[in-house]
């Protein structure tokens, strides 16, 4: 049962924004980032936007902050393992919108128009 308190909640939760997804896979295929590398290879997300999305992707454990000690400050951001490992289950939910998103956005209009 998907209570309060269930377990499987925390999975939906920890990528319920938009753009968390978007960081976890860009990580993946670009591995360790900086943020600036990171903004260039998604598109259309505001500095302020990233940032928060790496930090509540740190918060959850699914990426790493590593800083080094430079001048000028340099810092990166890669996955943990359980970062890597929602790799799978969100390529499940990309091969289901694929094959749903088309029925969801007809019902979504649908219900609309009533």
């Amino acid at each position: 049962m998907y209570t309060a308190d269930c377990r499987a909640r925390v999975a939906f939760e920890v990528l319920a924004n938009r753009w968390d997804s978007v960081v976890v896979f860009t990580l993946a295929d670009c591995g360790p980032a900086r943020p600036r590398v990171l903004a260039e290879r998604i598109g259309g997300i505001g500095p302020k936007v990233l940032n928060d999305a790496l930090r509540r992707l740190e918060c959850n454990g699914l990426v790493q902050r590593r800083r080094y000690a430079e001048a000028p400050p340099r810092v990166d951001y890669e996955l943990t393992e359980a970062g890597a490992a929602l790799l799978e289950p969100m390529r499940a939910m990309g091969a289901w919108a694929l094959r749903y998103g088309d029925a969801v956005l007809e019902a979504q209009e649908r219900h609309a128009r009533n």
